[in-house]
Order: C-alpha cells, then sequence, then structure tokens
C-alpha cells in the first residue's frame, strides 16, 4: 500500500503541474500522514541534511566551469579541431560531431550544456552541407547525452551521494561505457547516412590540423589532470570541481582571452541559476527519501522482485527496464534522486556492486534525455535548431536504439564497466 501512496501521490501531483521538487515534498507529506504523524520539523530537517554534503559542492562549481568553457572559446576549439582532422570524410560533420561531444563530455558533464553548444554550431554547417536536418539534431542530442557518463558527471556525483558510493569509482568506471556510447552512434550515423547528396568539407593540410591541434591543447589538457589527480589521490572530485572552474576560467580570461570581466557576473549568475535548481530538487528528495526508508518502501519491492534475486543479471536486466520506463516520463535529475534510495538496499541484498550498477543506472538515465515526452536534451536542440519535436523524435531513434542496445550489452558484459577499476587498482 505505501508504494502505491508514494508513486499515486508523486504522479499525481506532477499531473496537476506542480513543479517535481515540492511534489516530492508533497508525497512525502502523504507518507507521514498515511503512516499517522506529520511533523514539519522532519521536512525542514530532511531538506537540510539533503544538501548539507561536502561533495555536493563538486555540482556548482562543475556548472560554472561548463559557462567558463563555453564563453571562453574551449567548446570552438574542440569543434574545430575535430574538423580539422575528419571533417573531410563523407559524412564527416557527423563524425566531427560525436567526437566533439566525447571531448566535451569530459570537461563539463552536463548533457544540456554540451548539446547547445554542439548544436549552435554544427546544425547549421549541416543544414548547409546537405544533412537531414532531423537525424543531424538526433545525432547531436545523442551525443549530448554521453556527458553524464564520462567523467567529470553532475549525474554520477548525485547519484554517488544519495547512495552512497565512491564518486571517484564511479568516475573511473564511467569511462569505457561511455566511449562505447561515442562507438555506438558512430556506427548507426555510418549506416544511416548511406547515399544522402552531401557535401563534404574539404581536406585539410597537415598544418592546419597541427594549429588547430595546438590551439586546443589546453581544453584536451583538463581531463588528464581531471583523470589523473583522482586516481593518484592528489584531489577529491569536489576539489577536481574547482580546479575545472578555476583552469577554465584562466584560460578563457588570460590564454583565450575571450572571456571580459563584465560577462563574469553573467557566467557566476547563470551557473548559480541552474545549480539552485539542482539542489532544490536534492532537498526535496532528502524527505522523500527518508520516509521512503521509514516506510520499507526498499523491502517491498525487494518482496516483489525476490524471484529474481538468485540472477544478477536476470535482475539487473530487470531494474533497467524499469528504469528506462520511467526515464520517459521523469526528467535525469528526479529519476536520480527517487530511485536511488528505494533500489540500492535491493542491490545490496541481491550482492549487486553499486558501482558497476550506478554506470547503468546514469547511462539509463541519460538516454531518457532523448525519449519522449520529456526528452530534455531533445527540446534544446529543437530550440537551438528550430525544428519540431516530431522531428527531431524521428531522427533520435537510429542512436537512441544503438545506445540502448550498448547499456543491455554491458548487463551481460559486466566486467567490461569494471575493467577500468581493476586495472587501475594493480
Amino acid at each position: 500500500m505505501t508504494i502505491f501512496i508514494f508513486i499515486s501521490s508523486l504522479l499525481g501531483l506532477m499531473a496537476l503541474g506542480m513543479p517535481i521538487a515540492f511534489a516530492l515534498i508533497g508525497c512525502g507529506l502523504a507518507l507521514m500522514y498515511y503512516m499517522g504523524f506529520t511533523d514539519p520539523q522532519i521536512v525542514v530537517q530532511n531538506m537540510w541534511d539533503g544538501a548539507n554534503s561536502f561533495p555536493l559542492l563538486a555540482v556548482p562549481f562543475f556548472m560554472l566551469a561548463g559557462e567558463f568553457m563555453n564563453a571562453g572559446g574551449m567548446t570552438r576549439r574542440i569543434i574545430q579541431m575535430a574538423m580539422a582532422w575528419i571533417g573531410h570524410i563523407r559524412g564527416g560533420l557527423g563524425y566531427v560531431a560525436v567526437g566533439a561531444a566525447v571531448i566535451m563530455a569530459s570537461l563539463s558533464g552536463s548533457a544540456v550544456a554540451d548539446t547547445a553548444a554542439l548544436a549552435a554550431v554544427l546544425v547549421p554547417m549541416m543544414r548547409k552541407a546537405g544533412y537531414d536536418v532531423n537525424r543531424s539534431c538526433g545525432l547531436i542530442a545523442s551525443g549530448g547525452i554521453i556527458a553524464p557518463v564520462i567523467p567529470p558527471s553532475i549525474a554520477m556525483i548525485l547519484y554517488g551521494v544519495t547512495g552512497g558510493v565512491s564518486i571517484t569509482k564511479l568516475f573511473i568506471a564511467g569511462i569505457v561505457p561511455g566511449l562505447l556510447m561515442g562507438l555506438a552512434i558512430l556506427l548507426a550515423w555510418r549506416w544511416c547516412i548511406g547515399r544522402d547528396p552531401v557535401i563534404t568539407e574539404p581536406k585539410r593540410t597537415t598544418a592546419e590540423r597541427l594549429t588547430a591541434t595546438r590551439q586546443s591543447l589546453w581544453a584536451l589538457v583538463l581531463p588528464v589532470v581531471i583523470i589523473g589527480g583522482l586516481k593518484f589521490g592528489w584531489f577529491t572530485p569536489t576539489e577536481a570541481a574547482v580546479i575545472a572552474a578555476m583552469y577554465s576560467l584562466v584560460v578563457g580570461m588570460f590564454i583565450y582571452r575571450e572571456i571580459k570581466l563584465n560577462q563574469l557576473f553573467a557566467l557566476i549568475y547563470r551557473a548559480a541559476e541552474t545549480t539552485a535548481i539542482i539542489m532544490f530538487l536534492v532537498s526535496a528528495a532528502g524527505v522523500s527519501a527518508w520516509l521512503i526508508t521509514t516506510a520499507n518502501i526498499p523491502q517491498q519491492l525487494a518482496a516483489l522482485v525476490e524471484p529474481l534475486m538468485d540472477n544478477k543479471m536476470l535482475l539487473t536486466f530487470a531494474l533497467m527496464v524499469l528504469v528506462l520506463l520511467v526515464g520517459t516520463a521523469l526528467d535525469f535529475t528526479p529519476t536520480v534522486l527517487i530511485m536511488t534510495p528505494v533500489l540500492m538496499p535491493v542491490l545490496k541484498q541481491a550482492g549487486i556492486d553499486p558501482v558497476y550498477f550506478g554506470v547503468l543506472f546514469i547511462m539509463n538515465n541519460a538516454i531518457g534525455l532523448v525519449t519522449p515526452p520529456v526528452g530534455t536534451v531533445l527540446n534544446v536542440v529543437c530550440g537551438v535548431a528550430k525544428i519540431p519535436m516530431s522531428g527531431a523524435i524521428k531522427g533520435v531513434i537510429p542512436f537512441m536504439v544503438a545506445q540502448t542496445i550498448v547499456m543491455f550489452l554491458l548487463v551481460v558484459f559486466p566486467q567490461i564497466v569494471m575493467w577500468p577499476l581493476e586495472m587501475m587498482s594493480r
């Protein structure tokens, strides 16, 4: 009964148009009323506890780093470097989009920011070269959702804090799955491009390629610093976020000289605005998470999936299908914050590694960013390209299917996810 009350109150409040953060608080109050106690102090205390976490400080700094990277010219130089090396291949602009998306994912960790930056630069070029605009937008959106999987990832920070999982291990375990997502959409793009009458870019000279690479070196160094520092224990993920923000600011202001002093307030304000939305969701989820535990909802879920408990692969597969369905109705952050406290006790009871599951869970939620009807990243690319949502949905299907296949293959072959951790522990 408590599961029914939790789900029906949450979905009911959302259906009435209530913002998700308030709906989370509302479903928490509904659970409190059902269990026979209503205490506003519990709500306030758990909202405070939900956001009062040192690792969550990484969120505003990674958001700030993303703003500095886009404004400081790092994003544009990455695209220019990819253009110089592979832009001349047939369908080259698509390969450029994926290559740039993977590199940018290792810098910012924000799917929305990466997609907006890529779409603003590449969609006009792809239109002019004769590419199908719907398919192009679908590819760019699918490339953008690699950002939550490849470190540094804001989504992994939220999952790690909510579930009590090592963020450093999540970062390292996300590298190979993120690259496989990029490879999957590259193969899908090659199949889709077929014999479309597209105009290829002229081949660049070796000197032009080296110049473009040299200009983007400052951007390429950052992911090496972050992953290397985490691997050797030089700094924590939160400290890595501060380093990323300061590095991006210094490069943008003093090396590329594209960030002006009078732009700083606007950039910081945008990062703070996005952070406030995320942190309020985190606070609200603290209320529902506490009540989920108090109402024994995880134990009730465990009882429902008890026939699958002895088969880790089958249980993981079933949970991935569940999360995939939830992701079509809920946005990324609420799904992570709501589902993590529900699923974590089930994972521990079944003996599933929470790091391994967390990577698949984040991949699954990332795919949800391009699935209708919510499809946040699809909405972003539609807004930038000025195309209807129906066109973007049609264009994204082959790439979404390719990435979903990769996710379920990783359910079958979990050693692929854990391999980087095993290598680095030697």
